[in-house]
């Protein structure tokens, strides 16, 4: 379990002003959770609090055993949680995808056997076959992400935190990207914090929360959520075309009846 609790945490720039303020939750294994908010909310800042890439002002972020804010449990949380962003191309470190899968696996001193059949695996699941020798920096925008999401499975995390990831997205491929991460049941026992601007891309995830101004305000079901129609867009969100749709019908037949 990845627990938050009351995390506070404020860049040096501006230590008058907290990116995130008093921010608790948790996210369990297996549970997919998605997460919305308007710029400047704090989810990146959040996202980057999860595996120690920033460390807390105040409060706490346990991830299973482990402490982000403890330098020695360090190596420990970052096997544990993977990390995908918004741009794939500032992750890419070699020249090839087989190379790409492989890096990271080098760096742990696994066996050669462990290895192959770590990266076989993710060129299976995550679709990479054709582009086993390709450059990732000439692929599409969907194939680079997948490279990048198999690079970080193939490390056996027992989480993820996707950073907007179907930011520079087609539709297509967002939904393409959305399915695998949902729907694949190589992802079934991961935990997974999936941040998004997309609202209709929370609809398949268990939980949804929404960050304001720095501060998690909002944590439910997303149908659930987008009951609250004004409240989210008074924090300048949408909610997604097919459940405002649902909703304009169900107010149309309560007036007709």
């Amino acid at each position: 379990m990845i627990q938050v609790k009351n995390l506070s945490f404020a860049y040096p720039e501006s230590q008058s002003s907290f990116a995130l303020r008093g921010v608790s939750f948790t996210l369990n294994p297996g549970e997919h959770v998605a997460m919305m908010g308007a710029n400047g909310s704090g989810k990146s800042t959040l996202a980057k609090c999860l595996n120690g890439i920033l460390l807390p002002q105040s409060g706490q972020v346990h991830v299973d055993d482990f402490l982000t804010s403890e330098e020695s449990h360090q190596y420990e949380i970052r096997k544990k949680v993977g990390m995908v962003f918004q741009n794939p191309d500032n992750q890419f470190v070699t020249t090839s995808v087989f190379r790409e899968l492989i890096f990271g696996l080098e760096n742990i001193g696994l066996s050669k056997q462990e290895m192959e059949k770590r990266v076989e695996d993710a060129i299976q699941v995550f679709q990479l076959d054709r582009f086993r020798e390709t450059p990732p920096h000439l692929l599409s925008g969907g194939e680079k992400q997948r490279v990048v999401m198999a690079a970080v499975w193939v490390m056996h995390p027992d989480y993820f935190i996707l950073d907007e990831p179907t930011s520079l997205l087609d539709p297509q491929n967002r939904r393409d990207l959305i399915k695998m991460i949902t729907n694949s049941p190589h992802m079934k026992d991961k935990g997974i914090l999936f941040i998004t601007q997309f609202s209709d891309e929370t609809l398949p995830f268990d939980r949804l929360l929404i960050m304001h101004q720095g501060q998690r305000v909002m944590d439910g079901m997303p149908t659930e959520i987008f009951q609250k129609s004004g409240r989210l867009q008074k924090m300048g969100l949408d909610i997604p075309v097919e459940v405002e749709l649902s909703q304009y019908l169900e107010k149309l037949h309560a007036h007709t009846d």
